[in-house]
């Protein structure tokens, strides 16, 4: 019962904040946006992943 104590009080990493938000970005574009730079929504994933690992 501790481990799941512990897992659910840790604080999370910043990467993760980082990752949802470049997510919650990358969804809110349109269509047209979209397609101007050539992004596919199965590519949000990865983009996000390294959205998430630069720094600012």
């Amino acid at each position: 019962m501790g481990f799941y104590t512990e897992l659910f009080a840790r604080p999370r990493p910043k990467e993760q904040a980082r990752y949802r938000a470049a997510l919650a970005l990358l969804n809110a574009m349109s269509n047209a946006d979209r397609s101007d730079i050539g992004v596919k929504p199965a590519d949000f994933p990865r983009i996000a992943r390294e959205m998430s690992t630069r720094q600012a």
